[in-house]
């Protein structure tokens, strides 16, 4: 099993662009689906804190729940792009 997993939603722009760097660095993850209603979001939100996807978690390097795809992108090639320690 991966240590990073990714809570999406089908069709939203925000995780293909998350889910694109993932296959782009060659990353194994779990994905994680969420309901389209942000009332049923109830996993991601005990995550996160919030009910927006995409969110990222990655035990390894002890984050719990990352928002934002941008934020994620940033991380991903930080932590296991060519630059990667």
């Amino acid at each position: 099993m991966s240590d990073l997993v990714l809570y999406e939603l089908e069709g939203c722009p925000y995780c293909a662009k998350v889910t694109n760097k993932l296959a782009e660095l060659g990353l194994e993850y779990e994905s994680i689906a969420v309901p389209g209603s942000h009332a049923d979001r109830t996993e991601v939100e005990e995550v996160s804190g919030q009910t927006g996807v995409p969110v990222l978690v990655d035990e390894e390097h002890g984050v719990e729940g990352m928002p934002e795809s941008d934020d994620i992108v940033a991380y991903l090639e930080e932590t296991y792009g060519d630059g990667a320690a």
